[in-house]
């Protein structure tokens, strides 16, 4: 007879040719094709249930987190008065859901093309899906640079949760959305985005790109960091752009810890900690920063 308890499963994600990250998995939960992108759900030990796209994870039970209260307190800390926020991608519903926590917030439109994902999330990861459910929140079905063409003075924040600078999601990190983006915003309003990792050689030049476009748009343009297990060198970078508020000397601890929001990650000193970063990485931005 068969024992299935001896078959020893491995999801490998290759991070570079010459690097992959491996996590043991009981079992896959689904598998499917959107018109977008291959969606896998696999249930591991270490990291609960994660979502992997094109086969590259995009978060899990155990450490998602740190992503979303990341991309979400690092700039409601700074901002003083959000009230409408734009979250490109996030289809699985964790940014959304932070963002409900924050009472003055009246509007959240969650723009994410691939309506299989989102169910997917619906399915296994209902928890993070429960920010779909709030009467603020409105999904839409398309492509996030098209829908920002719509719009100028609108949005308070807007979060770039969008997974990967290739592949459907490329027009994401072009200077055209970059400036949509700018547009899109008010007067005083701020955009947060993934920035990647540039610890790996072949992920040096999306980095550094990345930051060149945006600085090029944004008079404000900062990059802070985290340390995701899940991402590739388990080190992961966020980009902070803004009109007017930087998010240090208009960062308002005070303010942000009266709420009494309970996190797992950020605190206020966490806040300031984040933007202090490696000294390869400030001499990689300097550069970019000298070739505006």
């Amino acid at each position: 007879m068969f024992d299935n308890s001896k078959i020893d499963i491995w999801f490998s994600q290759m991070d570079t040719d010459n690097v992959k990250t491996s996590v043991r998995v009981e079992k896959q939960l689904y598998s499917g094709q959107s018109d977008y992108q291959r969606i896998d759900v696999f249930q591991s030990q270490e990291f609960g249930k994660m979502i992997v796209l094109d086969g590259e994870i995009i978060f899990s039970e155990a450490d998602e987190f740190i992503y979303n209260e990341m991309v979400v307190h690092v700039p409601m800390a700074v901002h003083p008065h959000v009230k409408n926020i734009l979250i490109i991608g996030g289809g699985d519903g964790g940014v959304a859901r932070l963002c409900t926590d924050y009472p003055e917030v009246e509007h959240i439109d969650v723009v994410e093309p691939d309506e299989l994902f989102i169910n997917v999330s619906r399915q296994f990861f209902p928890s993070a899906a429960e920010g779909f459910n709030d009467p603020r929140v409105s999904v839409i079905n398309m492509d996030g640079l098209r829908y920002l063409r719509r719009y100028t003075d609108h949005y308070d924040l807007i979060i770039n949760d969008s997974t990967d600078p290739f592949g459907h999601t490329a027009g994401l990190f072009t200077k055209e959305f970059y400036g949509s983006c700018f547009r899109a915003l008010k007067e005083d309003g701020i955009m947060v985005y993934q920035h990647g990792s540039p610890f790996y050689d072949e992920d040096e030049e999306a980095f550094r790109s990345m930051h060149r476009k945006v600085c090029r748009v944004f008079p404000i343009s900062r990059v802070y960091q985290a340390c995701i297990p899940t991402c590739p060198a388990g080190y992961w970078m966020f980009g902070f752009a803004s009109k007017k508020y930087h998010p240090l000397t208009d960062f308002d601890p005070a303010r942000w810890k009266a709420r009494g929001l309970r996190t797992w990650y950020y605190t206020i000193n966490l806040h300031r900690g984040a933007f202090m970063l490696p000294k390869y990485v400030e001499d990689l931005l300097e550069e970019e920063e000298d070739r505006k």
